[in-house]
């Protein structure tokens, strides 16, 4: 059993970058499929949303340099599929080290770029399918260029102050949520996932707190 599935480090995160989640049953007495404290905490109130869109928010906190998330990536997005309406899924580019800053450099720019739903899985496919060598913002930008990505675009919006200082509002997001490995998923700023024993697992629980979450509104 695994309570997260990479541990990671946060300090010295934002000196690094000034330098570059019960669903309504027919049975109401059917006991919950999933324990809070066990595979799910309830965050302290008030709740931390990420956006203000309305609707249901479920967050995957992830990394391009995590190999979980990228086992985790093909069942998210199944899962993104199968969320009912009124819930929306985000994704949230962790940058726990220095090693991970250039991924979430990437994650926004590819975002900005309207590259990100064709490179998404794919990114994860080069690095830990195919085993290329992507982990700088030059190899990154590489990558984004056999996409037909334009690479001094990419760069210039990865290294940019807007990217910056969005990864550093993330990451006071991933403070305030108490999260110290990924993929871990935050259901509208109230649940987080916590212990759980497969990927398979975390998509079920996140399905089913973003259920309960919608009944409940």
């Amino acid at each position: 059993m695994f309570k997260r599935f990479a541990r990671l480090r946060i300090a010295a995160l934002l000196g690094g970058l000034l330098l570059a989640s019960a669903c309504t049953a027919s049975n109401s007495a059917a006991p919950a499929p999933y324990t809070e404290g066990t595979e799910y905490v309830t965050l302290p109130a008030p709740a931390q949303r990420y956006s203000s869109d309305g609707k249901v928010e479920v967050v995957e906190i992830f990394s391009y340099g995590c190999i979980h998330c990228a086992h985790f990536a093909p069942i998210a997005e199944e899962m993104r599929k199968q969320l009912p309406a009124g819930v929306v899924f985000k994704l949230l580019p962790a940058a726990f080290n220095d090693q991970w800053v250039p991924f979430a450099r990437a994650f926004y720019a590819a975002q900005k770029l309207g590259a990100l739903d064709q490179t998404h899985l794919a990114l994860f496919q080069a690095k830990f399918g195919d085993h290329y060598p992507i982990s700088t913002l030059d190899e990154l930008a590489d990558f984004y260029a056999t996409k037909g990505v334009d690479r001094a675009k990419f760069l210039s919006i990865a290294s940019s102050d807007e990217v910056t200082a969005q990864i550093k509002r993330d990451m006071a997001f991933v403070q305030k949520w108490q999260i110290d490995g990924t993929p871990t998923i935050v259901v509208d700023g109230k649940y987080r996932s916590n212990t759980v024993k497969t990927l398979d697992q975390l998509a079920a629980l996140t399905q089913w707190l973003a259920k309960r979450e919608l009944n409940g509104k």
